[in-house]
């Protein structure tokens, strides 16, 4: 097993990281800025190191810093967590070349999955089901184009080859819109993501948003761990989540999560991943893959009883995975519901300091965070605070448990979401499953209205 790891990164995903190394008996150091200093896995950490200034380019997303953290600890590993360095190939190269473990895939498949294209053509090799679109990048080539969108039919979506979080996409509804949108995604593209390759698909009108998570070790080994829905977005960022999906059958999770798994010992994957796909009319459609640990990975653990983060720091260590697919069985239901902090009408950051604070509790109710009363909230980084999720035997269960966590949870001081996820949470539509990506947008749009 690794003998000391550093945790590259901050808030309730740092201190989730942090727990698990302690389980395994790994040492911990946390790096941190300086508006970090009184973070929960900071305090709690067997060594830290100061990494820079407040903004996170001059921390967090300061990879000299960090693998010189790694140095003067004597650290072998680094883990990403989420966001920040999580995804970027040349940080998981130069970790590598230091000398040290990255805690994730290679570089080389971080690269091959970044990129929408390749990864499609890759998924495409592999059996994965994708959308219909022009099979690669869209050229200067006008009439081919226009034969790319008559063939897949409108409406179609341009999307940036190098895009995320719902930046660098445009729908297409008529051909003679459709010249302008490629050129105007470009441009996005190019001073967005400095590429401004594009590609086009089918505009999938209604779909959900499921996706696969699978652990693999690069020596052969791949498995499944059933699938979660996310369609509960805004702005294409997801709110609530929640394992299994409604409607998925045991014989359509089993069929999709297979591929899954062989596209991961085809592209020799390492560590945890995410394929997500659109879900519409009982067809999945890959979308991309999300190469590190995701947000909502806790309802996953919660309908699994594996401990994803362990998996990931086992496998970063040479180990064969701890599970076969036979060992896999999904219990009850559960729900995740991310409390940012921000203002639940307009949405706007509510940073500053919590003067009083209860978590949730009873049967079921896990909360992950790294708040605390008196702790206050940065104005420098992601809003989400905590993560509350609960479990049931069935879906009906996980409901009600939510609704009295959210009942439960104080957070005073600042601003949070939490009466969105108690309106969300007696919404019927939520209520019945199913809905689809643009049910939540559309019902917050009728509340302005």
């Amino acid at each position: 097993m690794l003998d000391k790891v550093v945790i590259a990164n901050r808030g309730e995903i740092a201190l989730r990281i942090l727990r698990a190394c302690k389980e395994l008996g790994i040492k911990t150091v946390a790096v941190h800025s300086t508006a970090d200093r009184n973070l929960k896995h900071v305090l709690l950490a067997d060594e830290t190191i100061c990494i820079g200034k407040p903004s996170a380019t001059a921390s967090y997303l300061n990879i000299p810093a960090i693998i010189t953290a790694a140095e003067v600890t004597n650290a072998v590993a680094i883990h990403p967590g989420y966001g920040f360095l999580a995804e970027n190939a040349d940080f998981a190269e130069q970790v590598e070349k230091s000398g040290f473990t990255f805690i994730g895939p290679t570089a080389e498949s971080i690269r091959l999955m970044g990129d929408k294209v390749s990864a499609i053509k890759a998924m495409k090799a592999a059996g994965v089901p994708c959308v219909p679109g022009s099979d690669g990048p869209l050229t200067d080539d006008n009439a081919l184009n226009i034969a790319h969108a008559k063939r897949i039919g409108y409406p179609v979506i341009i999307k940036a080859s190098g895009g995320g979080g719902g930046r660098g996409m445009r729908v297409v509804h008529h051909e003679e819109e459709l010249i302008d949108a490629i050129q105007l995604t470009k441009s996005e593209a190019r001073s967005t993501f400095n590429n401004d390759m594009v590609y086009m698909e089918k505009y999938l009108e209604n779909p959900r948003h499921v996706e696969i998570q699978i652990l693999a070790d690069g020596q052969g080994g791949a498995i499944h761990l059933a699938e979660r829905d996310c369609s509960m977005q805004r702005r294409h960022q997801k709110v609530v989540e929640e394992a299994p999906a409604p409607g998925i059958t045991p014989e359509m999770r089993a069929k999709i999560g297979e591929r899954c798994c062989n596209a991961c010992i085809e592209i020799n994957y390492r560590g945890a991943g995410t394929f997500e796909f659109l879900y519409e009319n009982g067809e999945f459609y890959f979308i991309e893959m999300n190469t590190r640990i995701q947000v909502e990975h806790p309802v996953t653990e919660m309908i699994t009883g594996v401990d994803l983060i362990k998996e990931q720091l086992r496998v970063a260590a040479g180990q064969p995975l701890s599970y076969t697919q036979e060992d896999i069985k999904v219990s009850g239901h559960a729900i995740e519901c991310r409390i940012n902090a921000e203002d639940p009408r307009s949405f706007i950051p509510s940073p500053g300091k919590i003067t009083r604070f209860h978590p949730p509790g009873g049967l079921g109710v896990r909360w992950d965070s790294h708040i605390y009363a008196d702790y206050s909230v940065p104005p420098h980084y992601d809003s989400m605070i905590g993560k509350l999720i609960t479990w049931g035997d069935n879906r009906d269960v996980a409901i009600a448990r939510m609704r009295n966590a959210l009942n439960e949870l104080v957070v005073d001081g600042i601003k949070t979401n939490i009466a969105l996820h108690q309106d969300i949470l007696m919404d019927q539509g939520f209520v019945n499953g199913g809905a689809n990506i643009h049910y939540l947008e559309e019902k917050l749009s009728e509340n302005d209205d």
